[in-house]
């Protein structure tokens, strides 16, 4: 089941690969496409819990958590290019020499730079709906981002990496299920589990991090706390789902070479190119 489920991991980083090659701009608009659909995510989420948090209820993080999850659904459906679950992707695809190191930075960079300008642009489009203009409804928003642009740097760090491996689980373990129904549940379950424990998602941050700053919000909101918080929490994620993802589960699961070689014809002339 687990080998399954790896062999997807590794046609789904050649199919990205593949994408990549024919056609970067189709690999930005994929990957702007992401970061949109995480923030249609963060809009769903924080409107519902700032019903609770103008009442003071505990139920507001629950709550968001819960409709947050609808940003993975449209993700994994709407065909979307993530940069945190590229980190697993590539960095399994490269250890099964699928592709090259370098082809893998590239497509991180190229996947990073499309979910920040997909995160710009939807960050607009809110603006200008107006839905978020009044105090009642963006004051939960503005009080999240506020506590996560101050947040010790090392803190952000280490939540990170347990929040890409998480992520990552999200996108993982689905793969040996069948029906999609189980598929989505278990997505949502993964992804409500990061949110309410307070993890640090780069792309999901950014998101929140640029409607923020299009709206009304106080002076401890700054370009300067944007860039404090994502720093750590890039490299955080990377690693969680590069090391504790892509890695780990290469080790664990490496078979001999020469098992390896005649199992998949494929590879062995992967490796000989």
């Amino acid at each position: 089941m687990e080998q399954r489920a790896l062999a997807n991991v590794e046609k789904l980083a050649c199919k990205k690969r593949d994408l990549f090659r024919a056609s970067p701009l189709r690999y930005v608009l994929r990957s702007m496409l992401a970061s949109m659909f995480i923030g249609f995510g963060v809009i769903v989420a924080f409107k519902t819990g700032s019903f609770f948090y103008l009442e003071q209820s505990p139920l507001a993080y629950p709550v968001a958590a819960l409709a947050f999850g609808a940003a993975i659904i449209l993700i994994v459906y709407g065909g979307g290019d993530l940069f945190t679950g590229d980190t697993f992707y590539y960095t399994l695809g490269a250890l099964r020499r699928r592709l090259r190191w370098s082809e893998a930075g590239r497509m991180w960079a190229v996947s990073y730079a499309g979910n920040v300008l997909g995160a710009g642009v939807f960050a607009l489009l809110i603006w200008t709906t107006g839905l978020f203009d009044e105090s009642s409804v963006n004051a939960f928003l503005l009080s999240v981002v506020e506590k996560k642009m101050n947040a010790a740097p090392t803190e952000l760090f280490f939540r990170a990496i347990l929040c890409n491996w998480l992520v990552c689980l999200a996108f993982f373990l689905p793969m040996s299920m069948r029906g999609d129904g189980a598929k989505m549940f278990a997505m949502m379950l993964f992804v409500f589990c990061f949110f309410i424990s307070g993890y640090e998602h780069s792309v999901a941050n950014m998101c929140t991090f640029a409607i923020a700053l299009v709206l009304d919000h106080p002076d401890t909101i700054t370009w300067g706390g944007v860039a404090d918080n994502l720093i750590p929490v890039t490299i955080g994620n990377w690693i969680g789902g590069a090391v504790f993802m892509g890695w780990m589960y290469h080790f664990a699961n490496k078979l001999p070479e020469a098992k390896e070689a005649a199992g998949d014809p494929g590879r062995k002339a992967a490796r000989e190119r």
